[in-house]
Formats: C-alpha cells, sequence, structure tokens
C-alpha cells in the first residue's frame, strides 16, 4: 500500500503544480494585456493632445 500512497501524493502534487503553473501563466497574460491597454490609452491622450495644441495654434494664427 506504500507505493499507491506515494503514487497518490505524486500525482496530486503534480496536480496542484500543473494548476499553479496555470494560474501563473493566466496572471502574467493577464498583466500584459492591461499594459498594452495602458500604452493605447496613453498614445489616444498625446494624439488628442496634439488634435487641440494644432487646432488652438490654428486659432491663434487666424486671430492675428
Amino acid at each position: 500500500m506504500g507505493f499507491i500512497d506515494d503514487a497518490k501524493e505524486v500525482a496530486e502534487t503534480a496536480g496542484r503544480k500543473v494548476k499553479e503553473g496555470f494560474e501563473d501563466a493566466k496572471d502574467r497574460i493577464g498583466d500584459k494585456v492591461d499594459e498594452v491597454k495602458a500604452d493605447a490609452e496613453v498614445k489616444k491622450a498625446e494624439a488628442d493632445k496634439d488634435r487641440v495644441e494644432a487646432r488652438n495654434d490654428l486659432k491663434e494664427k487666424l486671430r492675428d
């Protein structure tokens, strides 16, 4: 019976390790998705800033 108990313990440990590996991979992917979303928001904000600056420059030239 000792061999069977050892085999069960090894199988349970392996199962836990696989589950932990999957959860770690899932977390890494989620972190990367969040990073990409944040970068996209920054680029959008920079584009909006550039657009507003260009519009304001044009308005200023028209006033002169």
